[in-house]
């Protein structure tokens, strides 16, 4: 089910109305039963394999918590083998056969495909690490296994966040799925959690939307584009995949807030961010620090050396760009933000701790990080490496600058509009950071408060498409 789509609109408020009439233990049943229908709104039978996998976890978080010596670490591989065997068969064994297709034809030996390749379990990336971090942390002794199957199977199945995030932790989550039983109705708490939705869907269907029809264009046709369409999409692109994904984090953290439930933030203005470090604080921010806890940090992190800290850090990122997708772009991807990192690591230690910091330097550290990202994101969206190295030769080589196939840019009318909203949006967010908006909107004079809201609302349904644009990181 898309949060951007008619069935949502009639599906969150009939499941928060009856999670207050309901009490008790009724609730975590209600909660179920709707995560569910939600799930199998997408692909209905996929669900099966869900209510598997938490059914392993659980059991297996049990006799974790229970048993000593080898046998913890048997029940732990059990249930990494199952999240991570479900992960591989339906994400990467097609992409991995490509791989042995390929090579085997280089070696002259004729191997075809077999007909296997699957539809991916929407979200199947997110509910396995949620999964893979509860069961770790369990074999770690840093959580107790959980012993309730209703709040166990709720913190996988959790709506909001079931799809695309935020990846949360147990230690965060599953004490307040417990507390859901007693959650009173709060009327400031629910305004905050309907304007954090309103602001989600603002930044999907305003700004991502409407900048996708641009990228869109470009994109499919990158031997025709001119480079002014060239660089104008790779521009959109950084914005659309962030209101996109940002987007549905504020609309998943807002529904589940009107119930009492704080996810955790999963962005802080990523394209503020003057160095690629301080980039993945600030971007998807569940998932770096999952990595980070669970492959960077195990792996030795920054501890055994120079040498050892950049294999770390190249690893880690390879990782993270495969997590998005079994194809040689994430990857590509991933390797380039470890790159960037590295080259951070580098030139600090060159530069023994002095710092290029003022005004005139922040800009320029600004620029180049956010030009990198830029750069980045074009491996990130092409469908395959031939066209992400067509795209960026087109461009920096100025081919078809003054060419006649401006037609790819859209109208200017359409635009101005799209990159005004865009831009909007994020000095909102900015001046959010810095001024406290939301606070201030929240205890202004009912008559301003909502001439905002019903301007929103106004921008939202113009903005509105004939038919529900998917999430992004819904592939994922």
């Amino acid at each position: 089910m898309l949060f951007n789509s008619l069935h949502f609109a009639l599906f969150f408020p009939i499941v928060t109305i009856a999670f207050f009439l309901l009490s008790g233990r009724a609730r975590w049943a209600l909660l179920l039963v709707a995560s569910a229908y939600f799930y199998m709104a997408l692909v209905p039978a996929y669900i099966v394999i869900l209510l598997l996998l938490i059914a392993i976890d659980f059991a297996a978080g049990i006799k974790i918590d229970e048993s000593e010596g080898a046998k913890r670490k048997l029940w732990l591989w059990l249930s990494l083998t199952a999240n991570l065997s479900i992960l591989f068969f339906f994400k990467y064994l097609w992409f991995a056969l490509e791989q042995v297709s390929w090579l085997s034809g280089r070696l002259g030996a004729h191997w075809a495909l077999p007909a296997l390749k699957l539809a991916l379990p929407v979200g199947l990336s997110f509910h396995t690490f949620q999964s893979l971090a509860y069961t770790i942390d369990v074999y770690r002794r840093t959580e107790r296994a959980e012993r309730n199957f209703a709040v166990y199977a709720l913190y996988v199945l959790f709506y909001p966040q079931l799809v695309a995030g935020p990846i949360e932790r147990p230690r965060r989550l599953l004490p307040q799925l417990h507390e859901l039983p007693s959650v009173e109705f709060d009327a400031t708490r629910a305004s905050s959690g309907l304007r954090l939705m309103l602001w989600g869907l603002l930044k999907k269907v305003a700004v991502a939307d409407g900048l996708a029809a641009l990228v869109n264009r470009t994109y499919a046709d990158v031997g025709h584009a001119d480079s002014a369409a060239l660089l104008m999409a790779a521009y959109a692109f950084s914005v659309q995949i962030y209101c996109d994904f940002s987007g549905y984090t504020d609309i998943a953290r807002g529904a589940a807030r009107v119930m009492g439930v704080e996810l955790m933030q999963n962005f802080d203005r990523p394209y503020a961010a003057r160095s690629f470090g301080e980039f993945w604080h600030r971007w998807h921010i569940s998932l770096s620090t999952w990595f980070r806890d669970y492959l960077y940090i195990p792996l030795g992190g920054s501890r055994a050396g120079l040498a050892r800290n950049i294999r770390n850090l190249l690893v880690v990122f390879v990782v993270s760009g495969l997590w998005h997708g079994a194809n040689w772009t994430f990857a590509v991807w991933g390797a380039l933000h470890g790159c960037f990192l590295i080259g951070e690591l580098l030139l600090k230690r060159a530069l023994r701790g002095r710092a290029f910091s003022g005004g005139f330097w922040s800009v320029v550290r600004w620029g180049l990080v956010f030009h990198g990202v830029t750069l980045a994101w074009v491996f990130f969206r092409a469908r395959n490496l031939a066209e992400a190295v067509l795209y960026l030769t087109r461009l920096v080589s100025g081919v078809g600058l003054r060419s006649s196939h401006g037609h790819n840019l859209g109208s200017p009318l359409q635009l101005l509009f799209v990159f005004g909203v865009a831009g909007l949006v994020l000095g909102l967010e900015s001046l959010n950071k810095r001024l406290d908006l939301w606070p201030r909107l929240e205890r202004a004079p009912v008559a301003p408060r909502w001439l905002a809201y019903y301007a929103g609302v106004l921008l939202l349904l113009s903005s509105l498409g004939s038919s529900p644009q998917q999430f992004i990181y819904f592939q994922f």
